[in-house]
């Protein structure tokens, strides 16, 4: 069960728990950023692709009580309205993962990096777009495409996800629900797609497991401290200190 400790030094081990307990954290306190904070953290001193083994039962348990708590017939029903996104993320995650494996470590760098500063950036100016109902189905393939294949490569969707669903004009209580079953459906594709492409194996899930509890941990505590933080603040406190780890990994991948 510890084999995957020869693949880091134990300080590089002990940051990835606390890594993996601030994400969980800023999951529980304001409800997002959890993979994009793991991605960006875990990357700055662990290889790219065994980051992204790291992330994915943290994510499947993190989105999997997100579901249940809004309860499965109401997830039902925010399927059958965005059953057409859903698919087209799923599907993507799954072809997109494929190609980690063979991707050159400089490279990944760039990848995980600049999609980070890139949505950070359109969080943090509160850019928002407008999708006219006439327009809704060829988006669902443009940004499920795009949702799907960062997904695959980082497993990172939400952002696009949530840009996506502002610009239809989605309620916000609707936006939590949809947002839950697209990224518990997304979690299991993922998890698929990196069995596949061998990045999640009999050496690297082990450590993803053991992220698991940081990550629960963190949850919990984000959950009970959520009412007494200013929610607001907290989040572009947080989108700040993405934005600074998105910006690195890029600089790792320029210059090495």
């Amino acid at each position: 069960m510890t084999d995957f400790l020869h693949l880091m030094p134990y300080w590089a081990f002990a940051l990835a728990l606390g890594v993996t307990f601030a994400a969980g954290f800023v999951k529980g306190a304001v409800g997002f950023a959890m993979p994009l904070i793991m991605i960006s953290g875990l990357s700055m001193f662990l290889e790219p692709q065994l980051a992204i083994a790291g992330i994915i039962f943290p994510i499947v348990l993190s989105n999997g009580l997100q579901v249940a708590r809004y309860g499965w017939a109401e997830a039902k029903t925010a399927f059958e309205e965005y059953w057409r996104y859903i698919l087209i993320v799923c599907v993507m995650i799954v072809i997109v993962a494929q190609f980690v494996t063979v991707i050159p470590t400089q490279t990944m760098y760039l990848i995980l990096g600049f999609p980070v500063v890139v949505l950070t950036l359109i969080q943090l100016m509160g850019i928002k777009f407008h999708i006219p109902p006439q327009h809704r189905r060829k988006a669902e393939w443009g940004v499920g495409t795009l949702a799907g294949a960062l997904g695959g490569l980082t497993g990172t969707w939400g952002p696009p996800t949530v840009l996506y669903l502002i610009a239809l004009d989605t309620p916000k209580a609707r936006q939590m629900l949809v947002q839950g079953v697209v990224y518990g459906l997304g979690s299991v594709s993922l998890l698929t797609g990196h069995l596949s492409s061998g990045v999640l194996n009999l050496t690297t899930a082990p450590f993803s497991v053991a992220l698991l509890i940081p990550a629960f941990l963190g949850m919990q505590v984000g959950f009970k401290l959520s009412d007494r933080l200013d929610p607001v603040k907290f989040r572009k406190i947080t989108l700040i200190v993405l934005l600074v780890a998105g910006a690195n990994l890029v600089r790792r991948g320029l210059m090495g």
